[in-house]
Formats: C-alpha cells, sequence, structure tokens
C-alpha cells in the first residue's frame, strides 16, 4: 500500500514539473518576441511601383519592419512613433511582398 502511494505522489510530482517546464518554455519564447508594433494598411501599385502602406501601432517606441520579398533583398526600415508611411519595395514586373516582418530594433 505505501509502495502505491509513493508511485502515486512521485507520478504526480512529475507530472506537474514537466507542465510548469512547458510553461516556462512557452513564456520564454513570447518574451523573446519583438513587439508586434507594425500593421499592413494596405498593399498598392501605383504607376508600376509597388508599395506598402505601414502604420506603428506603438505611441511609446519606434518600429521596425522587414518587406519579405521572394528571390530579392528583403528592404526594412524604422517607422517613428504613431507614424504612417509608404514605403516603396519595387515594380509591378517583380514579384508581390510576401507579408511584413516586425523585427526587433
Amino acid at each position: 500500500m505505501r509502495i502505491r502511494k509513493s508511485l502515486a505522489i512521485v507520478g504526480t510530482a512529475v507530472a506537474l514539473s514537466g507542465s510548469l517546464g512547458l510553461v516556462t518554455a512557452a513564456e520564454a519564447a513570447a518574451a523573446s518576441r519583438p513587439p508586434q508594433c507594425v500593421k499592413v494598411m494596405k498593399y498598392y501599385t501605383k504607376d508600376h511601383k509597388r508599395y506598402v502602406q505601414l502604420k506603428n501601432l506603438c505611441t511609446q517606441r519606434k518600429a521596425c519592419y522587414v518587406i519579405v520579398v521572394p528571390g530579392r533583398p528583403d528592404p526594412h526600415g524604422r517607422l517613428d512613433q504613431g507614424v504612417t508611411k509608404a514605403v516603396g519595395y519595387g515594380t509591378d514586373r517583380g514579384p508581390r511582398a510576401l507579408y511584413v516582418k516586425n523585427t526587433a530594433c
């Protein structure tokens, strides 16, 4: 009887410590991400040039971004606090941007 009880206690302790380890690992992964300040307002083409309109949602800090374009060097930059800006990244003959990635400044 004592062996069963001690095995149950040990099993419970191992299960709880494993779940706590997963929670702290998830928190550590979330803490290493840069803040999600840059938001894409729209993609558009004007006079054969491609643009993406970006907005900085953070009011206390500058935000950095990378525009991911396949097969080309990725344009990157920085937005001041609360600014909306149209950023050109190529011509209409080239590929379209896949997405805009927030990066740490």
